[in-house]
């Protein structure tokens, strides 16, 4: 998109002050934790790819370094570094000092922008220790540092470059006493990189990890460029990877309709889930809004049309429903638009009534013409849409005749559930324990006012590779449902929840592991607002048990054995057990260790909207039907295995 305004000193606008930001960071940014953390990266590096939008800018170098400050450098125009002249201070200054300020509020430096509305820069500098900017235009290097936000005097020329060069470089250090977490995680920022260079096509991103964490004699810099000229269409490619797309293509459509630019790009795979992601400039937005409710209604309006007119679906059969033509599809929605508008409390769904019809009127339009072109595509997505819908109905039915029973025989409970007496959700928990063994020790052991078990028989139906109907015809699944009380997928009702926290307690082992795995798949493909509301947990069994003179001792880890061992002495004396699965604990062991409210470790099951396409993705390449991408994945992360007992 080009920009018809000159950008200069005067484009920067101020709003209001800084003051607040470092009282109250969590408004700003979301939290003090590690997720906060690294959105600080995520606002320097958005205004760069903003000057990318606007055509300027075509590489940004994201680097980690050794004292786990950030450098993001891009080559894009810079920020101006003449006088504002409402502020009588320097651009620069203005825009690292002062909360809405930017060239984004006037309409002459963006035309759009998915930078946070201009507070970006200022609170990144405001929560940083020291932050440092270089600004490279007219030959010139323009440098200014601020310490906690405040500038340590007036920006300044330190060097001359070539007339050509031209960009801005900011280096930043989080402030150690705002954040709670301070070190940065590669992997993540990666997974959020990875992502803004598939938005903004042609684009080069690249992340370098400087830190030496590793023997120094074994440490490489690592080094990840991310650089896709078919942008979202290769975003499809890489969410299907671990999937077996149904038909080669990635169906792309893009135009321009009322001011909003529209790229869809999407393709149908062998699964049972819809992976559908939405963006406005470039940010992601979780809740969807007017944009993928355009899409949703092209989609399932051209496929009827398309299934009527060719007489795939008889006159006798209902309309296929958007959630059958949705199965099995991964797609992304990206609109670019001047000023977007949110709605909700979290601001992460799209309001403007504009998209909704750009996106309806293109998608419809090049859909049809492409179904026309390519018929035997058309027939491989209906095909499978009607099979989704004879699917669904056949659950429907499971699921009217379970609520019949249910209301006949008064019996709304499973009956190996040991529920509590308490009846108020908030006081009540409730443990998804593996095996009958197992769930005996937790019967006895737990308190029973607060606490219910319930015990699974082997490993539960891995839902990833079912559809809906078997799904309801697993006794398993079903226990559980009933359990909760919320019901699943479109009857889900969180008010109806009966525990506060929902915990899975597996053996301390592979097994084990790929038990809480089905089990998260499960909450997450069917019950997401469970995990995105906080109430899912881990039980943390010990891996150990220490004996010494009659005192006993329980270690979580090898690195707290090896803590307890230097403190009371390494002899024959200690008897040292390594549990192997919960079944070694009596009832009193298992209370004290992993189910006393007092003494336990629990887990918390975190949901991050930020990397929603690569939580998708993990469980897929999990719980899918591909090997290969699972091999890669196993060998990537297996250094962070610890404790592993085949």
């Amino acid at each position: 998109m080009s920009v018809e305004h000159e950008y200069g000193a005067d484009e920067i606008q101020i709003l209001e002050g800084l003051e607040a930001v470092r009282k109250r960071p969590g408004m700003y940014i979301g939290s003090t934790s590690s997720r906060g953390l690294h959105h600080l990266v995520y606002e320097i590096v958005d205004n760069s790819v903003d000057e990318a939008l606007a055509g300027f800018c075509d590489t940004i170098d994201v680097s980690i370094n050794e004292d786990n400050s950030i450098t993001v450098i891009d080559n894009g125009r810079g920020i101006p570094v003449g006088i504002n002249h409402k502020a009588g201070k320097s651009a620069v200054e203005v825009v690292f000092t002062i909360l809405h300020a930017g060239g984004k509020f006037g309409g002459g430096g963006y035309k759009v922008s998915g930078g946070l509305h201009g507070v970006g820069a200022s609170v990144v500098n405001a929560l940083s220790l020291w932050l440092e900017v270089k600004i490279y235009v007219d030959g010139n290097i323009y440098f200014q540092r601020y310490e906690r936000g405040h500038g340590i005097k007036d920006i300044e020329i330190i060097g001359e470059c070539e007339k050509e060069k031209t960009g801005t470089t900011v280096t930043f250090l989080p402030d150690d006493t705002i954040f709670e977490e301070t070190v940065f995680d590669y992997d993540i920022l990666k997974q959020r990189l990875r992502e803004m260079a598939f938005l903004t096509k042609n684009l080069r991103i690249i992340l370098r990890d400087k830190r030496n964490l590793e023997n120094a004699e074994d440490f490489k810099e690592k080094v990840k460029e991310f650089h896709y000229e078919g942008g979202i269409k290769e975003f499809v490619t890489y969410l299907n990877r671990s999937k077996t797309s149904l038909y080669p293509d990635v169906l792309y459509f893009e135009g321009s309709k009322e001011n909003v630019y529209v790229e869809v790009a999407m393709q149908h795979n062998d699964s049972y889930m819809e992976g559908s992601y939405s963006f406005v400039n470039n940010i992601n937005t979780p809740e969807g809004g007017t944009h993928l409710a355009g899409f949703r209604n092209a989609l399932t309006k051209t496929f009827n049309d398309y299934a009527r007119n060719n007489k795939l679906l008889k006159d006798s059969e209902p309309n296929l429903s958007g959630e059958d033509i949705r199965e099995g599809l991964t797609a992304i929605v990206s609109v670019k638009i001047e000023e977007p508008q949110f709605e909700g409390q979290t601001k992460q769904k799209l309001g403007n009534s504009e998209a909704r019809g750009a996106v309806d009127n293109i998608v419809s339009e090049q859909l049809t013409y492409y179904l026309e072109q390519n018929p035997t595509v058309a027939k491989i997505i209906c095909e499978k849409s009607i099979l989704s819908q004879r699917a669904r109905e056949a659950a429907r039915k499971a699921r009217d005749l379970t609520r019949r029973k249910t209301a006949l025989e008064g019996m709304s409970l499973p009956g190996k559930l040991a529920d509590c007496s308490d009846k108020d959700p908030k006081n009540c928990e409730i443990y998804i324990v593996e095996g009958d063994s197992a769930g005996g020790s937790a019967k006895t052991a737990r308190s029973r006012a607060t606490q219910a078990i319930l015990p699974l028989r082997g490993k539960i139906l891995n839902v990833e590779k079912a559809r809906l109907d078997k799904i309801y015809a697993n006794a398993e699944i079903k226990a559980m449902i009933t359990a909760f009380g919320t019901g699943i997928h479109d009857d889900f009702d969180i008010e109806k929840l009966r525990y506060n926290k929902i915990i899975i307690m597996t053996d301390a082992d592979v097994d084990g592991a790929h038990i809480a795995t089905l089990l998260l798949t499960f909450l997450y493909r069917f019950m997401p607002d469970l995990i995105k509301t906080g109430h899912v947990y881990l039980a943390q069994p010990p891996l150990y048990k220490l004996e010494k003179n009659k005192k006993v001792w329980y270690a979580y880890s090898d690195d707290e054995l090896n803590s307890i061992l230097v403190e009371v002495g390494r002899d024959n004396n200690n008897k040292i057990q390594r549990y192997k699965g919960l079944g070694e604990m009596d009832a009193e062991q298992l209370w004290e260790t992993t189910m006393d409210p007092e003494k336990r470790i629990l887990k918390r099951v975190v949901w991050d909207e930020e990397l929603a396409s690569e939580i998708d993705l993990t469980f897929t390449t999990l719980m899918g039907d591909k090997v290969e991408p699972r091999r890669e994945f196993i060998e990537e992360n297996a250094k962070y295995v610890r404790n592993l007992d085949i």
